[in-house]
């Protein structure tokens, strides 16, 4: 079926250019219709807390907060306004809830979610951590952008971390909807005392299923010594010029994940290519 729905969350003015340059070239390529979403914050007022916010700072508030959209749709319109791909413009109120929560609202009616990195300096607070909550919970494959990334257009040169889980299945099957025909795919898995890539039945039967879908796939095996998965990705991805890392997202609990650390948060803080997350 291909990428026909793509939701781009657009956070900020000073990352929409960044985000707009890889997603405005995926859409084209699929003609897909291309959304982009920025959440107006809402300003609450608290019960139980005495205090007058009188008329004015609302309405300062208010201002800020349209100029600030105006500029995110005018870089919007700057990308998509000569292409022939359908796109539109969307502004949604945050209102009782988080701009988070109204991307996973949105993000469940895509094929396919891209966002920039976080940005602490940059985003608002209800803004914050937002990558991570619609990768958890909108059911939908997202693509992290580096901040201030220029590489290529995505979905040519993939690498994809594979291992024996639910989350790594879904994301091989999710990179289908970016893949362009032909593109080479490095199916990698990681780990200490790996296997012959000729004995790994999982794997090449992997490979076999993607090389259906006119992808030029190998099967490659490391050894981390002593780096991380998300060490691992990142290097080899730089190394055989990737545009796409693919990996399962979150496969452990919140509470191992906050005690051990995991790839998928490694990736979120510090990865240097796109990175599609599937949960």
């Amino acid at each position: 079926m291909g990428l026909k729905t793509l939701l781009v969350c657009l956070t900020t003015a000073e990352h929409a250019d960044t985000l707009l340059k890889a997603a405005v070239p995926l859409a084209r390529k699929h003609a897909a219709h291309l959304i982009g979403l920025h959440a107006v914050e809402a300003l609450l007022v608290y019960p139980g807390i005495a205090m007058h916010i009188p008329e004015p700072a609302f309405a300062s508030f208010n201002a800020s907060q349209r100029e600030e959209s105006a500029v995110i749709e005018a870089i919007f319109t700057k990308h998509t306004a000569a292409e022939d791909f359908a796109s539109e413009f969307r502004l949604v109120k945050a209102e009782a809830v988080s701009a988070a929560e109204r991307m996973v609202e949105s993000a469940r009616a895509a094929d396919l979610v891209m966002m920039a990195h976080e940005d602490k300096n940059g985003e608002r607070y209800d803004q914050r951590h937002a990558q991570q909550q619609v990768i958890r919970e909108s059911g939908r494959p997202v693509i992290i952008v580096p901040l201030n990334y220029d590489g290529p257009d995505i979905g040519n040169t993939i690498l994809l971390g594979w291992s024996d889980t639910r989350e790594a299945a879904r994301a091989a099957h999710d990179m289908l909807t970016v893949a362009q025909e032909n593109a080479s795919v490095t199916v990698l898995r990681v780990g200490k005392n790996m296997k012959d890539a000729m004995m790994d039945s999982d794997g090449i039967d992997l490979s076999e299923v993607l090389s259906r879908h006119n992808l030029k796939t190998t099967l490659d095996h490391r050894d981390p010594q002593g780096a991380t998965i998300a060490e691992v990705l990142n290097k080899t991805g730089f190394e055989m010029g990737a545009d796409l890392i693919v990996t399962g997202a979150f496969g452990h609990s919140k509470a191992y994940d906050l005690v051990m650390g995991a790839t998928s948060h490694a990736l979120l803080k510090d990865a240097k290519l796109p990175v599609l997350f599937s949960k």
